[in-house]
């Protein structure tokens, strides 16, 4: 995917999204391609279900794909720079064991502060690890 979106020369980084990062929804900053940033996000997607380091940033950043700015697209090269440094992570399911799957969920409601719709979170447990 780095190849296919011209990113291979980028350097990698330690996290998918910078601390503190507040990503909103700003009109006056500069549009981009919306079906380009669509397809990116989606590729992204497919990653979350053995990546749950990624599902935070790659929801954040799928919220926007309406009207996707400058600022945006940045925070989705950032989450495919943070992939490149971490290729070799991600869950693995042993074959022929039973594991026990418990899952755990929040909302705040009117908590996000573009639109005051709700916002929730969850945690999961696959067996004795904890991913949330």
């Amino acid at each position: 995917m780095l190849k296919k979106y011209g990113m291979e020369s980028y350097d990698a980084v330690e996290t998918p999204m910078v601390k503190r990062s507040k990503l909103d929804e700003d009109p006056q900053e500069t549009p981009v391609d919306p079906t380009k940033y669509r397809i990116m996000v989606g590729s992204l997607m497919h990653f979350t279900s053995s990546r749950h380091d990624l599902v935070f940033a790659v929801c954040i950043c799928a919220r926007y794909q309406a009207r996707p700015t400058e600022k945006h697209l940045t925070t989705v090269k950032r989450v495919f720079q943070y992939v490149k440094e971490t290729i070799n992570m991600g869950l693995w399911y042993p074959k022929n064991t039973g594991i026990e799957l418990t899952a755990f969920a929040d909302a705040d409601h009117t908590g996000f502060q573009d639109s005051r719709k709700s916002t929730s979170g969850s945690e999961q447990f696959l067996g004795e690890k904890s991913y949330g």
